[in-house]
């Protein structure tokens, strides 16, 4: 019984996310549909940030793990060379938050932004990923970016999330690149990027396939968006129907667009409703069981 008990029960949505430049911390909001969302505590922090010099908790990733934890990795720092993580059971009580020196190995590493993690049954391993610029590594992109920034796509992969392998490249899609979120799709991974490319602008989100978590993926595809500057897409998959979320940061507002074939993009920035103030963040599901308990607070 309790299998088709399961089945029935329809997902619900969670939303994490940062305010402002995320020195407040952790933020959640939860759908049912995908459209309306609602922050949750009020829309105060669940966590607050402790690690790193600046202690910020800017773009959350949270996914629930193979062994029911939930993870999340978040950016501590416009310049330094680690990232955040913690874990929790409930989203209410957290571990102790780790600093994890991801590019200790890369001396001039100028930073390591949003991570995100992908698991893959297959390997049974996460992989976290995230944008690093180091100085004069892609030349000819070297003017391409704000502030000489000249960021490319780079990982390790985790069991535990206590050991780490070496830091790799996993993708150098010839141009500036940072928010990469990726999403299995049947067989293959489906990544979702955005060009940072300052000159002429792109500021737009891209995609790129693999058959492999860590690659290689494909050249990315022309743009996804509209003639606006758009960051941070996180994803969420309804039936046939994709959906893609990012920040119209230059527009202090949301964005969403939908589509069935990962071609075809539909804007649906009008039908979703998002709380004040949100920025960079990711979607990731939970239980009825779970939201009650923080309803509760």
């Amino acid at each position: 019984m309790a299998h088709s008990q399961q089945a029935i029960e329809k997902p619900v949505y969670m939303f994490c996310y940062f305010k402002d430049n995320g020195q407040d911390g952790l933020h959640l909001a939860y759908s049912r549909d995908g459209y309306q969302w609602t922050a949750l505590k009020k829309d105060s922090s669940f966590l607050k940030p402790t690690v790193a010099n600046d202690k910020l908790m800017r773009d959350p990733c949270i996914i629930r793990g193979a062994d029911g934890l939930f993870h999340m990795v978040w950016t501590v720092s416009w310049n330094d060379r680690g990232i955040g993580y913690a874990s929790s059971t409930d989203l209410i009580h957290w571990s102790e938050q780790q600093f994890v020196p991801v590019m200790a190995d890369e001396p001039t590493a100028r930073n390591c932004w949003a991570p995100e993690i992908t698991y893959d049954g297959k390997t049974k391993t996460y992989m976290i990923y995230w944008a690093t610029t180091i100085p004069g590594k892609f030349t000819t992109t070297d003017s391409e970016g704000d502030s000489k920034y000249n960021h490319r796509l780079y990982y390790v992969t985790t069991r535990d999330f206590k050991t780490y392998s070496k830091t790799k490249l996993l993708y150098d899609p010839g141009f500036n690149s940072i928010d990469a979120t990726i999403v299995k799709d049947g067989k293959r991974f489906v990544m979702f990027l955005k060009d940072e490319t300052r000159t002429p602008p792109q500021k737009n989100i891209k995609i790129a396939y693999s058959n492999s978590l860590t690659g290689p993926y494909s050249a990315a595809s022309s743009k996804i968006t509209g003639d606006y500057w758009a960051e941070g897409p996180t994803t969420l998959k309804i039936g046939k129907e994709w959906r893609v979320y990012f920040d119209r940061y230059m527009d202090h507002h949301y964005g969403a667009i939908s589509s069935t074939d990962l071609k075809n993009w539909t804007d649906i920035t009008d039908k979703i409703n998002l709380p004040t103030g949100i920025r960079h963040g990711t979607i990731f599901q939970i239980s009825e069981k779970e939201l009650n308990a923080l309803m509760k607070l």
